[in-house]
């Protein structure tokens, strides 16, 4: 299976899956897309209304990635559950601390 994730000139791009409502808010592993892709699975508490569930999506990415919260942007993806998000910072110090997360 391949990442979810590819590396840009100025750190990461990362595609994910969300699942707002949810009892907690945590990774839960990669999921194959249709076309073929990989996202990462995330559960998120918060509602999807009024960009709640994305703000949630990068608060809890950016402690989890140990990256400041304005180092990630949403890319595509604004009200779908697949989004695509930019993650500025080393790239491969990014990638490590991911794959940690999906250990976990």
């Amino acid at each position: 299976m391949t990442n979810p994730w590819s590396q840009t000139p100025d750190g990461l791009l990362l595609t994910v899956r969300v699942t707002p409502k949810a009892s907690r808010t945590a990774i839960t592993g990669t999921t194959l897309l249709p076309d073929g892709r990989t996202a990462l699975s995330i559960r998120l508490a918060a509602p999807p209304v009024d960009g709640a569930a994305n703000t949630e999506l990068t608060t809890f990415l950016a402690k989890a990635l140990g990256v400041p919260k304005s180092a990630i942007t949403l890319a595509s993806g604004q009200t779908a559950r697949l989004k695509t998000l930019r993650i500025e910072g080393p790239a491969e110090a990014v990638a490590e601390r991911l794959c940690g997360a999906l250990e976990r």
